[in-house]
Formats: structure tokens, sequence, C-alpha cells
């Protein structure tokens, strides 16, 4: 923006911020108005005709090449991966010949495709989208003068309401004089400027409406016929496909079975493919399954007696052969042995010194004093179901009609669902009998 312009925009923003919260006078020209109207909804059509015609070509034309791509793709599967020893297949020429040959085929009559529309697709980009976008260059023209025509209607009001100003001025000096004069100076330039452009619009707006007709029915024409073209060359393709390697006799899930077989159920039994394995395990059993060591260890484990069943001869014992970490944690797992009442001389000396251990820790306790009194019982407000409200009957109620409630004066109503005030129907409960009931009946306790 030129100086020019920008000390122009200064001026006119207070004139502006009035025109836009209806603040005093402002020029409004109903038949501009309506052709203004139609003006924008014309440059939003054209913006969205030249859009619209754009994402349809690159959708033709992204459409083939993603299906050579997805042909590309499905070869490299089919191909093994050579040289590799993790690939069960690397000493075998090809995996999948006749799919690479099916995948090779395919992506050349796609390719076929592909150029047999560019001709279609070209005359898309001449026929539409190019003249799509010499409307808009047009309509860009149009609007600049459009925006002249506001600029000029905001200098009309500004220089009317100045002159205005002046005219209802009681006593006017001889500076006032000076200004009101050379106001109508610029309230009459102002006034034919305006309607220059305010009258070219109103008299060209609709000229130009009526041509924008004629110029979108041969697109619209031409779109249907090219478009037409495209999907007959595509068929025309496509049913002449002969690759050999479907069946195209079978229904399409038929087929689908038929080629899938039986390897969803052979991946589905791979290890690898299951996320998290189910079950629990023991303590100290490993997370990946017990492998040879662990059952070696086990095995020597279970063949020689723990330390503390040995008696005297255990430390021997238990150097010359000593039980793994996993065979001891199995050994604890297993269940207890049945209740005797004699007891060994192992079994007591553990047993007094578990007493003197325990004998131990309760004296400590007892040096600390007398242990407090337990808590008092939570009050029932405090518990986690609220109470149920009840209310007291007032007066005797017969029911009215079904689902009301009846009750004699002094009886306690359990209140289900309480009303928003007295003059309105709660629902309560007696001796499991429940219905409505008018609230101005009882009283809340």
């Amino acid at each position: 923006m030129s100086w020019k312009g920008f000390t122009k925009g200064v001026v006119r923003a207070p004139q502006t911020v009035k025109q836009r919260f209806n603040v005093g006078e402002s020029t409004k020209d109903a038949v501009y108005i309506d052709a203004e109207r139609r003006f924008d909804e014309l440059e939003t059509e054209t913006k969205r005709l030249h859009d619209e015609s754009k994402k349809y070509f690159d959708a033709i034309n992204g459409m083939l090449k993603h299906q050579i791509e997805f042909s590309k793709a499905v070869a490299e599967i089919y191909r093994p991966i050579s040289g590799r020893l993790s690939d069960p297949d690397s000493l075998v020429p090809e995996g999948n010949a006749e799919g690479i040959r099916a995948c090779e085929e395919y992506e050349n009559i796609v390719k076929d495709q592909l150029a047999a529309l560019q001709p279609e697709l070209e005359m898309i980009e001449t026929r539409i989208i190019r003249p799509a976008d010499e409307l808009m260059e047009i309509i860009k023209v149009v609007r600049k003068s459009t925006l002249k025509r506001q600029h000029k209607q905001l200098d009309y009001d500004r220089h009317r309401a100045t002159l205005q100003k002046l005219q209802d001025k009681k006593d006017k000096s001889l500076k006032d004089e000076k200004a009101m004069y050379k106001a109508e100076n610029e309230v009459e330039q102002a006034t034919q400027e305006f309607e220059y452009f305010n009258d070219l619009l109103k008299d060209e707006l609709p000229k130009l409406f009526r041509l924008e007709r004629e110029f979108i029915r041969p697109l619209f024409q031409s779109f249907y016929y090219m478009q037409l073209n495209v999907f007959y060359t595509l068929h025309d393709k496509m049913q002449g496909i002969n690759i050999g390697y479907f069946d195209l006799t079978l229904d399409i899930e038929e087929a689908f079975e038929a080629k899938r077989g039986t390897i969803q159920q052979q991946a589905e039994a791979l290890s690898i493919v299951k996320f998290k394995a189910t079950g629990g395990r023991r303590p100290g059993q490993s997370k990946y399954g017990a492998g040879r060591l662990a059952l070696k260890d086990r095995s020597s484990a279970e063949s020689s007696p723990l330390a503390i069943e040995g008696g005297p001869s255990a430390p021997s014992r238990a150097s010359s052969n000593p039980p793994s970490r996993r065979a001891t944690l199995d050994s604890a797992s297993q269940p207890p042995p049945p209740y005797t009442a004699e007891l060994s001389a192992a079994d007591q000396s553990s047993m007094n010194r578990a007493n003197s251990t325990g004998s131990s820790w309760g004296a400590a306790a007892k040096a600390k004093g007398a242990a407090p009194p337990p808590p008092k019982p939570k009050p029932s407000r405090l518990s986690g179901t609220p109470a149920t409200p009840t209310a007291t009957a007032l007066y005797d109620y017969e029911a009215q009609a079904e689902g009301d409630l009846s009750f004699r004066a002094g009886e306690t109503i359990e209140v289900v669902t309480k009303g928003a005030s007295e003059m309105e129907w709660w629902v309560g409960r007696i001796n499991g009998r429940e219905g409505q009931f008018p609230g101005n009946y009882v009283k809340v306790t």
C-alpha cells in the first residue's frame, strides 16, 4: 500500500466504524446490494468450480499411480529376501513366480490406461481448469471496482456529514463560511465519483451474470463428456484383463477364501504374533518358559535332599552338590506336610527359636506401653449410603387414580422422589407400596 492510500485509509476509518455499527447516515442502494450479493456468490462458486475440477484431475492421476505402486509393493512381498539366513526361501530364485508375473502384467495394464487417459486429462486441464482460472482473473478485476465504489461511498457519506454539521450551526463565523464552501465542493465531487462507480456496477454486473451462465453451459457439457470418456476407457481396459492368476468365475469372497486357505490359522499359531502371554506364572518361573537348563537343575535338585533335611551331615552334602535356586523355589511351592502331634528334634529346635524370637518382640512391645483403645464406631451420617428422607402424613389421603399412594394421618412415608415445592406430586413408599401423593399432605421429618 502506498503512503497516499494509507493516509486515505486513516481518514476513512471513523466513517468505516460508523457504517459497520450503523451509526449516523449511510448511503444504501437496494439494487446494488442485491447485485453485490450475487457477485459474492459468483466469486465463491467459481473458486469452488476451479478447486473441485483440479481435485478431480488429481484424483484420476492419483488413482492410477496408486494402482501401479500397489502392484510394485505386492511384487516385492512375493520376492524372497535372497542371501539372508533369516529367509527360509533364500535359496529359491523366486518366492512366488506366478504372483510376481501377475503383478508385472497388472502394472503394465495400468500404465497403458494412464497413457490412454492422458488426452482426456489434458482436456480437463485446458477446457475446465484453465477457463475457471481466467474467470477468476476477471472476477478479481471486478472486485477491485467494487472496492473502489465502497471507498467512494465512504467519502461521500463523510463529506455529507461534515457539510450537514456546518449547515446546522447557528452562529457562523467567516471561517465557518469558508469551511462550508469547501465542504460543498467536496460533496459535489464525491457525489460524482460515487454515482459513477455505483451506476457502472449496477449496469454491468447483471451483464456479467448473464455471460457467466453462458460460460458455464459449455464448461459443464465438456466435463460431462470427458468424464464419460474417462470411465469408458477405464472400463474397457479393465474388462479386457486376462492375467490368469485370478479366478474371475468365483464370487469376490469365495475367491478371497480360496486364495487365503489356512494361512490365517498358521499365522495365528506363531508365538511371536501374540502380544501378551496368557496365564500366570509361579514365583521364580521364567517369563519365557522353562528351558533345558532349568529342567536339568530341577531334576538334579529333586534327586538331592535340601540341607535342612540332612541332619548333622547336611553341610558336607550341600557343599558337594548344591541345589539350584529354581529347585529351592519349586520345593517351597509344594503343599505342607500333614499335622502330627510328635515333633522331631529339628522341628523342636526351630520352634524354640521362633518362640525366643517372638518373646523378644513381645518384650519390646510391652516396653512401649499399653496399646491404644480402638476408635469409636463411625456415625451413621458419615456412612457411604445416605439416609432415605422420610415424611409424616398430616392428613388422610385416598388414592384418586392408579399409581397413587394411600395413607393415614400420622404414618411415616419414605420419600423416594421429592418435588421442587410442596404444591407438586411426590413419590413415596409405605411398607413396600410405592406411589404418588400430594406434597402438601405431609411434613418432612
